[in-house]
């Protein structure tokens, strides 16, 4: 959102209100006093003027960027209202008398100064009710298709020959103009009234315009300016001449006038740039993100198809070698063919179990017993628990209460905690290798408890908190997904599941999952 679409929050509405209401007590506080004599200080105007024209070049730029992107007529006038103000105070300071040479530069005469003054003072409530006339016409149109820079360029361009024209006419026309300075420092009053209240009323009618029409943040610190402008413009119609208390007052105004807009076109650009970068970062966090998450998924493929592929051509090998003995062992052969078989099949599932997990369909959940699940695993891991010479015991409770769970990734999550026990005691030579499976009652009844326990190297007590871990794996060959994978798949199913050191070797792993309702 931008400054000229966002609407004002009620702290922005309270804020404006309490710098107008704040300009009000000034200027009450300043009109009795608008007539007192101070101290002429030559280098006020050029230090003054020199801040004015750097806040109206930046107001003015800003703006501009946001006629590029809206591309409204409307923004492109009030732009160009801050860049006319911008360079029209540029003769003015030179022509000031006293501030670069008593009588001024360029061949000003007595008037020259005054009468930029006004121009200046004109332009500025011209330009806001140019930009309050057009901005509802921006919103029924469509933006125009022509390139920003073209219509910033001729526009820019043009405000330069208005005020080279108007400086020409203050300092060739003097003689033809009205008197506004009786002498260097002393005002002509009856004109300088009138010609104040006629810019005042300029100021009014911008101010009436902007508060019928307000409808952006934009608007209401315009109002704020208008505000600031009509201040400047009344202690300036009773100021007797120059110096006065009201003269510098008057500046004072005037720069509050532009500063507030500038300072709000600046809070919006702050805030634009920091939502950029959040912007920026949290892409940039939720491409690492989804880069973690292939990586995750081809790892969980890896580690998952590679077991039974090893299998199967372990399984091969071993059938050639047995087809190739004289005479062949027919048996033997045919029992690692079965194998094979066995393998494809697991590793069938495992493609069904992996597309399972990653699919973005619901889940589909249905109601079975657990001890089937088991039962299935069992079956497919067999040909790995004969190879490896382990032994098989299973403790499975009956009439256990029904899960009501997603059959495909339950049977994954028991085949990935059968194949790491196989593993782990496959190293073992100096004992009866057992892979112990029971389930039974939670404690409560609320649920099922499942449990592996194997008879293998076990788990290192540091090890044990991480090896739910992604990518922390205690074997040189694993990926270490597996664990992080049955886990998640659990906890989806609203259980838990925990390792714990068996005693004297080994692991146990506990997988706990809530009944049917």
């Amino acid at each position: 959102m931008l400054l000229a679409t966002l609407s004002p929050s009620k702290g922005q509405s309270r804020l404006a209100l309490s710098v107008i209401m704040g300009l009000i007590v000034a200027l009450a506080v300043t009109i009795p006093f608008t007539n007192v004599q101070l101290a002429r200080v030559d280098a006020f105007i050029p230090a003054f003027e020199t801040a004015i024209v750097f806040t109206d070049l930046v107001t003015a730029a800003l703006l501009f960027s946001q006629f590029s992107i809206l591309r409204w007529r409307s923004l492109l006038v009030l732009a160009n209202g801050f860049l006319f103000t911008t360079l029209i105070v540029i003769p003015h300071a030179l022509t000031f008398p006293g501030a670069f040479t008593p009588a001024g530069l360029l061949g000003a005469g007595l008037q020259t100064t005054a009468w930029l003054y006004y121009f200046w003072h004109a332009g500025a409530p011209l330009a806001v009710i140019g930009y309050v006339l057009l901005k509802d016409v921006d919103y029924r149109e469509a933006k125009s298709q022509r390139p920003p820079a073209a219509d910033i360029g001729w526009s820019a361009a043009f405000v330069v020959v208005i005020v080279c024209i108007l400086t020409w006419i203050a300092i060739g026309a003097e003689t033809f103009l009205p008197r506004i300075m009786a002498g260097t420092s002393e005002a002509n009053r009856p004109v300088l009234a009138l010609i104040g209240l006629l810019i005042a009323s300029l100021n009014a009618g911008a101010l009436v315009l902007l508060w019928v029409r307000r409808r952006s943040v934009l608007d209401l610190w315009l109002i704020v300016m208008c505000c600031a402008w009509l201040a400047e413009t009344l202690v300036t119609a009773f100021v007797s001449g120059r110096f006065t208390l009201g003269f510098y007052v008057s500046r004072l105004y005037a720069f509050v006038a532009v500063f507030s807009v500038l300072l709000a076109l600046l809070s919006e650009t702050m805030m634009l740039y920091s939502n950029l970068v959040y912007s920026t970062l949290r892409r940039r966090s939720n491409s690492e993100e989804r880069q973690i998450a292939m990586d995750t998924m081809a790892a969980s493929i890896a580690h998952e198809v590679n077991q039974p592929i090893g299998a199967m051509s372990f399984n091969g090998e071993a059938a050639l070698t047995l087809l190739s003995q004289t005479p062949p062992n027919i048996d033997e052969a045919r029992a690692a063919l079965e194998a094979i078989v066995s393998d494809g099949a697991r590793a069938a599932m495992v493609i069904a179990s992996l597309r399972s997990m990653f699919k973005r369909d619901i889940p589909q959940r249905s109601h079975f017993d657990v001890n089937d699940i088991i039962r299935e695993v069992i079956k497919l891991v067999d040909a790995d628990l004969r190879s490896h010479k382990i032994a098989v015991s299973t403790e499975l409770r009956e009439a256990l209460p029904k899960l009501r769970a997603d059959r495909v990734q339950l049977r994954q999550v028991f085949l990935n905690l059968f194949m790491n026990a196989i593993e782990a005691m496959r190293p073992v030579r100096d004992r009866v290798r057992l892979l112990r499976i029971r389930s039974d009652f939670i404690k409560d009844r609320s649920g099922v408890l499942v449990t592996v326990e194997d008879s293998g190297t076990g788990i290192v007590p540091a090890d044990k908190d991480r090896i739910f871990e992604p990518f922390f794996s205690t074997k040189s060959t694993g990926t270490g997904i597996g664990l992080a994978i049955c886990k998640s798949i659990v906890e989806a199913h609203d259980g838990h599941l925990r390792a714990a050191a068996n005693h004297p070797y080994g692991a146990i792993f506990h997988v706990a999952l809530p009944q049917a309702e």
